[in-house]
C-alpha cells in the first residue's frame, strides 16, 4: 500500500511540474503578445512617445500590469487594439511604479 501511495504522490508531483511548465509557456506567449499590442498602441495612439522609448515604455507597462491585464493586452494583439486598450495603458501608466520605471527606462534608451 505504501508503494502505491508513493507512486501516486510521484505522479501528482510530475503532473504539477508539467502544469507549471505549460503555465510558464502560456504566460510567456501572453506577455509577448501583450507587448506587441502595447507597442502598437503606443505608436498609433500616443504620438508624443518617441519611437526610441516605445520598447522601454512597453516593458514598464507590462511589468506593472496584473495577469488579467496582460491577457487583455494579449487579446488585443489578436482582435485589434481599441479605446479599451488605450484606457488600460493609460491606467497602468498612471501607477506609481510605472511612473518610476518609465523615466528611467526612457533615459537609458535615449542615452544608449
Amino acid at each position: 500500500m505504501g508503494i502505491r501511495i508513493t507512486f501516486a504522490a510521484f505522479g501528482f508531483v510530475a503532473a504539477l511540474a508539467g502544469c507549471s511548465e505549460a503555465t510558464k509557456t502560456v504566460d510567456e506567449v501572453a506577455r509577448r503578445s501583450a507587448k506587441a499590442a502595447v507597442a502598437e498602441t503606443l505608436v498609433s495612439r500616443f504620438p508624443l512617445v518617441p519611437k526610441a522609448v516605445v520598447t522601454p515604455f512597453t516593458d514598464c507597462i507590462i511589468d506593472n500590469s496584473s495577469g488579467s491585464e496582460i491577457f487583455k493586452f494579449a487579446k488585443a494583439a489578436v482582435v485589434g487594439t481599441d479605446e479599451t486598450t488605450v484606457a488600460l495603458i493609460t491606467d497602468v501608466l498612471g501607477r506609481p511604479a510605472t511612473q518610476q520605471c518609465a523615466p528611467k527606462a526612457s533615459h537609458a534608451a535615449l542615452a544608449g
